[in-house]
């Protein structure tokens, strides 16, 4: 490790300075305030070209990211979390022997913290006039040449920390997505929803239709399965008297990664006691609307180069209106089984032949409706056998009371009207066994203490879940889940050794 030629001689720099009595990386150093608050507290100084204020003085702390070296004047650029700055120091001030030691020794990745007073360049560029200048911590690796950068994509999602560095842009897309969290955090809570936290290990896995991670817990002896849906517990919590629950937090499934799936994943479930899907899909309008002024966001806005129209009520239709209006599809087709899988077969779609009719449908509204659905959407009244923790329908015994929310030809969000009929859920969790057998991997797993739990009667309730990760992606405009995951899941490298 660190046997690159160059990466030796930085770390022979490193040692030079402890043996000069300055240690490359000391501790206990305070800067006074961001580069953006001395920019903000000091922008008086840009009202006049060429103007200083030597009265006063800031104390900032940075990463060089530009160095040039001009005689006994030094001109760099520092930048922090935020934002980035000019700095100017020179032999005069600093002292001949400290100057040359810092030319000899400051190099471009070091951290330094800085001490000065705000000036204008002769160019007209705000800058740092340096009185003190420290390096706070010393780089032995060099960055990515200047102007190329840091581009392979693999790379940047592999060291994210060294995307950061290089791309400032990165960090600001983060904090964006901090600030959405934090902003659906404040929502429901001024809602009156109550913030929970659930177990991430599950004796059974449950919650969802998803193939689970199996971990083993060696002081039980039993299998353990990371939550793929934290659904479950939650209902629990409304049966033990809660009426308004949310939680922000991890999930995970064992399946293939693409542009909108990671094996870990963050989303918000919510459950909402004598509510209904009608009200969960309201209060969605209205966290997306709350979500748009907050981030100062156009009710119009692009994506994946398309725009999203947010400015109208959001599109309500049914499962089956959208499998004729987006789909193409006929009544006669919709219904049948055996013309729907010809018609799959025929356009080059796999399909089983043991699913039922709920399930085959799926696969025509999977491969014919979802990317037709650019608008907000949201398709209601799904098939009763593809939603096995939803009400009935007391119209109609064959489709639940069950809403999924797509935007750009993605699914955003999924909520129903809970089923609360302890017989009833014991019988579809009966019904997800027969279709493990057939050969879903992803039906649910018969959940005993579940059945149990509405037993004690689980008030009539409505719960939803959004998947925080495809939320971000739509909001900044990114293609892929990797850009708004901070350290996203990746195949190894060859010969990649364990912890790298």
């Amino acid at each position: 490790m660190f046997d690159n030629i160059l990466e030796q001689q930085k770390i022979q720099k490193a040692q030079e300075l402890k043996e000069l009595g300055i240690n490359p990386y000391p501790h206990f150093l305070k800067k006074e305030m961001s580069i953006a608050e001395y920019k903000e507290k000091f922008a008086y100084i840009k009202d006049n070209q060429n103007q200083r204020d030597e009265s006063v003085y800031g104390v900032l702390a940075g990463r060089l990211k530009l160095l040039r070296l001009a005689g006994k004047s030094v001109f760099a650029n520092i930048e922090d979390e935020q934002d980035n700055l000019q700095i100017y120091f020179n032999q005069n001030i600093l002292g001949e022997q400290y100057f040359t030691i810092l030319k000899k020794y400051l190099e471009v990745g070091d951290i330094v913290l800085v001490k000065g007073f705000p000036f204008m360049t002769k160019t007209g560029e705000f800058s740092l006039h340096v009185e003190q200048i420290q390096i706070a911590t010393k780089s032995i690796i060099p960055l990515p040449e200047k102007y190329h950068g840091l581009t392979d994509i693999e790379q940047r999602y592999r060291k994210r920390y060294l995307d950061m560095i290089m791309n400032s842009e990165v960090r600001k897309d983060f904090i964006v997505r901090s600030k959405i969290v934090s902003y659906i955090r404040s929502f429901f809570d001024n809602k009156g929803f109550l913030e929970v936290e659930t177990p991430m290990m599950h004796p059974i896995a449950g919650g969802a239709n998803a193939k689970p991670f199996v971990t083993y817990h060696n002081a039980l002896g039993v299998e353990r399965f990371l939550r793929i849906a934290p659904e479950l517990y939650l209902k629990r919590l409304i049966v033990g008297g809660f009426e308004a629950v949310y939680e922000i937090n991890r999930c995970f499934r064992n399946e293939g990664m693409d542009l909108t799936h990671n094996p870990e994943f963050t989303t918000i479930e919510f459950y909402w006691a004598y509510h209904n899907y009608y009200d969960l899909m309201d209060l969605t309008e209205e966290l997306f609307a709350m979500l748009l002024d907050k981030l100062n966001l156009d009710k119009k806005l692009e994506f994946d180069e398309k725009i999203i129209d947010f400015s109208k009520p959001f599109e309500r239709i049914s499962y089956k209106d959208a499998l004729k209006k987006y789909g193409g599809l006929d009544d006669e087709l919709i219904n049948n089984k055996e013309l729907i899988l010809k018609k799959l077969k025929k356009d080059g779609f796999e399909a089983n032949e043991k699913l039922e009719l709920g399930h085959l449908q799926a696969e025509l509204f999977d491969n014919y409706v979802e990317d037709k659905l650019i608008n907000p959407t949201f398709v209601i009244d799904f098939p009763i056998s593809i939603s096995p923790l939803s009400r009935r329908s007391d119209k109609d015994a064959s489709i639940a009371e069950r809403f999924e929310l797509f935007i750009a030809g993605r699914e955003i969000a999924n909520g129903f009207n809970e089923l609360n009929d302890p017989l009833d859920q014991y019988e579809r969790f009966l019904k997800q066994i027969e279709a493990k057998n057939a050969g879903d991997e992803e039906a649910c797993e018969m959940d005993e203490d579940f059945v149990n739990a509405l037993g004690y009667a689980m008030a009539p309730t409505a719960g939803q879940g959004i998947g925080i990760d495809r939320l971000v992606m739509l909001l900044i405009n990114k293609k892929s889940i990797r850009d708004v995951v901070l350290f996203p899941a990746m195949r190894p490298l060859k010969n990649e050794t364990k912890g790298e």
